[in-house]
Parts: C-alpha cells; sequence; structure tokens
C-alpha cells in the first residue's frame, strides 16, 4: 500500500513560523501607517491629553514603519523560497 509523504514536524513547524512573521508585519505595518499617515495619532493623544509627546513620535514610528516593512518582505521571501524548494525537491 503507498504511503503519501507526510509533512514533517520542523515543517510544519516552520510554515506556522513564516505564517506569524507575515501576520506580525502586516499588522505592524498597517499599525505604523496608520499612525504615521493620519491623523489618529494626533486625535487620539489629544484626547487624553498627551499631545506634548507628539514632538518625538516621528523618531519612533518611522523607523518602526521600516522595521514592520522589512519584516513583511523577509516573510513573503521565507514563504516564497520555502515553496519553491518544495515544488523542485
Amino acid at each position: 500500500m503507498p504511503t503519501t509523504p507526510r509533512a514533517s514536524r520542523a515543517d510544519e513547524m516552520t510554515e506556522r513560523t513564516d505564517r506569524k512573521l507575515l501576520a506580525t508585519g502586516l499588522i505592524g505595518t498597517v499599525l505604523a501607517a496608520l499612525c504615521c499617515f493620519t491623523p489618529v495619532l494626533l486625535v487620539l493623544l489629544g484626547a487624553v491629553g498627551l499631545s506634548a509627546a507628539l514632538g518625538w513620535i516621528d523618531y519612533v514610528l518611522l523607523p518602526a514603519l521600516a522595521f514592520f516593512v522589512a519584516l513583511t518582505v523577509y516573510a513573503l521571501w521565507r514563504r516564497q523560497r520555502r515553496t519553491n524548494t518544495e515544488t523542485n525537491g
């Protein structure tokens, strides 16, 4: 009776890790972009009386946006590489 190749435990963990990386990157990118490019943060911080913190927020949000975009690209690259090795190998 022929057996079908079963994914190893390491392959399942790699796939799960890739999904988590991609989800984290996408969610972080969206949140950082919302804070950078819309006045959401301005309104929220102003409503609670913390608008003085807005002077340095660009020094935090722009690197965070760059980090999350890089994390998303890395997760997509890992997923693409994994699917290529599965189809070729």
